[in-house]
């Protein structure tokens, strides 16, 4: 791989990655689309998630998680439980379109760029999530988890076909979040109802 094949596979699995914060099993079945149709390359060990198994595994998947977000009880359950998941997903999806790298390289990149730009992403919907449930008594979830769910296929359809965009974009949402702090914003809000 050349150094920009290197810049722009690192762009997509970071923008993927954040995907992966918003839905799990949405952006690896984006990838076993695009990989399936020749617009992704994946490394060797990742070459099973273009098999049409892969493909009908993660659709079937994609499908049960979105459907789950709409259940009350359900959605709160899964809330608990999406950080770590989405950390280790947005890990190995990032890993997935990094190519043919060395290993000790593609793994130190997917775990911190991919696994952290999961971990931003996943913090955030949980902190919306709760402000949504504080606000709404949990009756107004659907509408976050809707947009949960466009914005996981849009980020991914995105970082597939343009890579640039969606990591700069992912650059500008965490210098927001670090300059706004919503942990903090949540707290003073809570704080002073």
């Amino acid at each position: 791989m050349d150094t920009w094949q290197i810049i722009l596979s690192v762009m997509a699995g970071v923008g993927l990655s954040a995907a992966c914060g918003f839905r799990i099993f949405i952006p690896p079945l984006i990838i076993a689309i695009a990989a399936k149709a020749g617009h992704v390359n994946l490394g060797t060990e990742f070459a099973w998630m273009s098999s049409d198994v892969a493909l009908v595994a993660f659709g079937l998947a994609a499908v049960l998680e979105v459907g789950a977000y709409y259940i009350p009880w359900l959605d709160n359950a899964l809330d608990t439980i999406a950080a770590p998941v989405a950390v280790v997903a947005g890990t190995l999806t990032s890993a997935a379109v990094f190519g043919d790298m060395s290993p000790w390289l593609k793994w130190t990149l997917a775990a911190i760029a991919g696994g952290g730009a999961a971990g931003a992403v996943q913090i955030t919907t949980t902190v919306t999530r709760g402000a949504s449930t504080a606000l709404t008594g949990g009756m107004g979830n659907w509408v976050v988890s809707t947009v949960e769910g466009i914005g996981a296929v849009v980020t991914a359809v995105l970082a597939v076909v343009i890579p640039i965009l969606v990591f700069s974009l992912f650059v500008l949402f965490l210098g927001i979040l670090i300059w706004k702090n919503p942990v903090k914003l949540y707290r003073n809000w809570r704080a002073s109802k």
